[in-house]
């Protein structure tokens, strides 16, 4: 699908949508739980799509309501399930321990780039623990059931290995460790997966990167959860805020575990003015200079940092950013192209983009299959004098279906072609 953006100011007010993040946990814990348990999100995405697909042929049920889903907790696992991941990584990184802890056999495959996304070192942890691989890439089948004790894992490769676990430990009939051998990056996503644990009653006892879990306690349901707002997808609005005019979103929980909040952090160093209340997050423009932000914990961010680096004067400087050669697409490349076919001024670097602001007129670009480089696109069209045309722009359902709905009630002008 290709996109054309005639340029314009985004201002306004819209609502976040709900976290993926959150609602990856939340699903797997509601189907891990005995009982019923009503999760409110109002809006979806293919990755959660494709957990739930995941979940159900685990043995879930899961019923689609206008406000969200009801799940009914898996009684008995399916035999040798077939589970789709899509193209989601973090669907596939949390359902491989999770089919684990309840199955002796199960299939697994997905698309896209997730066959070459790492999983090696998570692999290898369920080797250790009575889990055999056909093959070290999808598709593959996986045999044995997982078991407890001690579990090691490096921390800077992919917080997504370590909240797998985390989900599925507190399945399986022995009490187990992790313990972390690097530095854990990306910590917030862990913070995120040990807030929702709580929520369904199982504690992990966490202690210097190592964490905990007592046998046999599987999730109790709360009964009804709401998934948090998303900072991740708020964030290209929120920055869209500071580069036309004042943009307002609701439904943002400051006190949230999601570590992308850091984004109105972010947005002052660049010079925004960033005002917070109970339920709203409003940002205005103000002259822009450039910064540098250090990406490592908030790789997310990335793509609508480097796009606030393009539209401020001087430069910008995004560090520690090694990991988002590892996503979707090869991030750093990526945006640096998108950028540069708008005009842009970027040097890559092997774990850094060097942006020259100022220089953005708009142009033909490519999302590289990645939601988050599409997005990004149209946001700095707000800074191009020249349409901008995005194509493979329906990368967005990944995560935000609704993105260039909300985009033009905010007053942008875009419209397939």
């Amino acid at each position: 699908m290709k996109v054309l953006i005639n340029p314009a100011k985004l201002c306004g007010t819209i609502s976040a949508i709900p976290s993926k993040s959150d609602a990856h946990r939340l699903l797997i814990l509601a189907a891990l739980s005995a009982g019923e348990t009503r999760i409110l999100m109002p809006q979806r995405s293919e990755d959660i799509d494709a957990t739930i697909v995941c979940l159900r042929a685990l043995g879930a049920t899961i019923e689609m309501m206008p406000e969200g889903v009801r799940v009914r907790g898996i009684t008995k696992a399916a035999e040798n399930p077939l589970l789709d991941c899509g193209e989601s990584g973090s669907t596939f990184r949390f359902m491989l321990p999770v089919a684990a802890a309840l199955c002796e056999n199960a299939r697994f495959t997905g698309g896209g780039r997730l066959p070459e996304r790492p999983i090696g070192e998570l692999m290898q942890a369920m080797q250790s623990h009575g889990v055999s691989f056909s093959s070290d890439r999808l598709p593959f089948s996986i045999q044995g059931r997982m078991t407890g004790g001690e579990f090691s894992l490096p921390g800077n490769v992919s917080s997504q290995y370590l909240t797998g676990l985390l989900l599925a430990l507190p399945m399986l009939a022995e009490p187990a460790q992790i313990t972390l051998t690097t530095r854990l990056e990306s910590a917030a996503y862990v913070d995120i997966t040990l807030h929702d644990l709580r929520h369904f009653g199982v504690e992990v006892l966490e202690n210097e990167g190592t964490y905990t879990l007592a046998a046999k306690r599987r999730p109790r349901s709360p009964v009804e959860l709401r998934v948090d707002g998303d900072w991740s997808n708020a964030s290209f609005f929120l920055a869209a805020g500071a580069l036309g005019a004042p943009v307002c979103v609701r439904g943002l929980d400051r006190e949230s575990p999601q570590g992308d909040k850091a984004i109105l952090g972010a947005l002052a160093a660049f010079g925004a003015r960033v005002t917070a209340s109970l339920d709203a997050i409003w940002v205005s423009p103000a002259p822009l200079n450039g910064c540098e932000i250090d990406v490592g914990e908030t790789p997310d961010l990335l793509p609508i940092l480097a796009v606030l680096g393009a539209c401020a004067g001087g430069e910008t400087r995004l560090m520690n950013a090694s990991r988002l050669r590892l996503k979707e697409s090869d991030r750093l490349a990526s945006i640096a192209a998108m950028l540069r076919a708008l005009g842009g001024s970027v040097e890559e670097l092997p774990d850094a983009l060097v942006i020259t602001g100022g220089t953005l007129t708009g142009g033909e670009t490519e999302s590289c299959h990645d939601h988050r480089v599409a997005m990004a696109a149209a946001v700095a069209s707000v800074c191009c004098g020249q349409p901008v045309l995005i194509s493979g722009a329906d990368a967005v359902n990944k995560s935000y279906p609704a993105f260039f709905a909300d985009f033009n009630k905010l007053g942008g002008n875009s419209h397939v072609i």
